[in-house]
Formats: C-alpha cells, sequence, structure tokens
C-alpha cells in the first residue's frame, strides 16, 4: 500500500524507496507495488504532461534502487509514447535490468476516455518464475487469469489504483473474487493498492492481500496509511497440489465443449 501523488514524481520515488527499503531489511525478493503509482493516478483530466516513455527517468531509478537494494521491483506508472498516446504500464526491474514492461489491457470504464489499452497480455520471468500480470479492473476477467496460468504462470499479480470504498469494504470485496483466480488455477495471486489523497481529488483506500493456491490467505492489510504485507510463497505448495490428483483441474479442462462464445 503506497501514497501517489499525482505529477509528483520525485516524492513518489522517495515513498516507493522507503517501502523497497523496508522489504529488502525484511528479505524479500520481490516488491509489488500499486498501478501508476510512481507518476500518480487519476481520472479525471488528461496525463500526458507525466507521462514519459519506457525505459526513461523512472525505469532508470527504479533500476538504481533494484541494483541497490538487490531486489527485483515492480511498479506503475504512466507510459507515453512517440505518437502522443498514454498507457497504465506495469514494469518489472531487477538488478540485472529491465525484466517486464506490460500495458494494462483491459481498461476500466472511466480510464477509457484517457488511455490507450495494451494488446498483450503480460508475463514476466524472473529469479525463475513465471508471473502473470495484471492491472486493478482485469482481475475482474476469469479468462486472463486462466490464460496465464496456461502459459506456465505461478503468480498472478495485480496492482491496483482503485479509489473509493472505504479499507475494509475494499479488501472484503477482493476477497469475493481474487480467492476463486488463485484456486480455480493453481496460482499464487498478489494484490495492493494505492492508499490516500492523491492530490487531484480522489482517495485510495489501502488495501493489500496474498493469496496461496488453495484460496487461503496468507496476509492481508488494510488501512489509511502506507504498509507492507510479506508472505513466503513456496514452490512445494504448487508441486503438491499439481500433483494431487483431485486439486489440480487445469489438465482436465475441456475447451472443445466450451466454444468461442
Amino acid at each position: 500500500m503506497m501514497r501517489s501523488v499525482v505529477g509528483d514524481k520525485t516524492g513518489n520515488l522517495g515513498r516507493a524507496r522507503r517501502l523497497i527499503s523496508e522489504a529488502a531489511g525484511r528479505g524479500a525478493r520481490l516488491i509489488v507495488l500499486p498501478e501508476a503509482c510512481l507518476s500518480g493516478y487519476t481520472i479525471r483530466q488528461p496525463m500526458a504532461a507525466w507521462a514519459e516513455p519506457v525505459p526513461g527517468p523512472l525505469t532508470a531509478a527504479l533500476q538504481d534502487m533494484a541494483s541497490e537494494f538487490g531486489l527485483s521491483i515492480l511498479a506503475g506508472l504512466v507510459e507515453g509514447s512517440p505518437e502522443g498516446s498514454c498507457f497504465l504500464t506495469q514494469i518489472m526491474v531487477g538488478p540485472s535490468g529491465l525484466q517486464a514492461v506490460y500495458r494494462k489491457t483491459h481498461l476500466g470504464p472511466p480510464e477509457q476516455k484517457w488511455f490507450f489499452p495494451g494488446d498483450q497480455l503480460g508475463l514476466a520471468e524472473a529469479m525463475g518464475v513465471r508471473f502473470g500480470l495484471q492491472l486493478c479492473y482485469e482481475g475482474h476477467f476469469p479468462d486472463i487469469s486462466l490464460s496465464q496460468a496456461l502459459k506456465g504462470a505461478d503468480v498472478v499479480l495485480i496492482p491496483h489504483a482503485s479509489p473509493r470504498e472505504e479499507p475494509g469494504q475494499k479488501l472484503e470485496r477482493w476477497l469475493r473474487y481474487l480467492p476463486a483466480r488463485a484456486y480455480d488455477n493453481t496460482v499464487f495471486v498478489v494484490a495492493c493498492n494505492q492508499v490516500g489523497d492523491n492530490g487531484q481529488g480522489l482517495i485510495f483506500a489501502g488495501a493489500a492481500l496474498i493469496i496461496n493456491p488453495k484460496g487461503e490467505v496468507l496476509a492481508r492489510a488494510a488501512g489509511t496509511h502506507e504498509d507492507l504485507i510479506i508472505a513466503d510463497l513456496k514452490a512445494a505448495d504448487l508441486t503438491r497440489i499439481r500433483q494431487a490428483r483431485m486439486g489440480y483441474f487445469l489438465p482436465f479442462r475441456r475447451p472443445d465443449l466450451y466454444g468461442p462464445n
């Protein structure tokens, strides 16, 4: 859970750095930061003034932190293209460089006025793990998680920039559908949200959640201030479930019955 102020890239990087330093000090190998956390997020005005290319200055600053603290970082920004299009983009960097760039493919209805959609679902390789990358609204589409799991994802990461609601309400709503993404596809699911005032009239309810492949909650938080949760995602847990006769469902799908409609 991280506070992000629209256009305050220096302040946002400072807040990110504090969380990254804490995560590294607690032994984390990957930290997941919210959607658009480096540039801030708003749907009330264009964000072209704060957009930048990838790689660009924010990518470089994040790369320096990854090298300094020795971990991988997933963080969001508004990406600008030479043609003037803006994308909600999530980048993953590690000590060795840029690991993934994902442009949000399923935009929420208010976002469609200001942003362009990406055209490829997000997959990333880091630390010997395949990750599925989603952003906020995309968690409502079961097909995305299924597609990523079928392509080998072990962990699905879903950073959010989701305003409104109280923190407890946000977490309660996530618990109605995100455990199903984990359980049905036998993957870990990690979600987090921005928190607090964005400086442009939007208030974000802080929430963070880590779910195991059985749909059970490993860690959770909800509140009005920045916070960090950590869990150990064990490959042995995935292996055990995927080798169980009744616990792993994907090999028994019959897509010939489902059809395109």
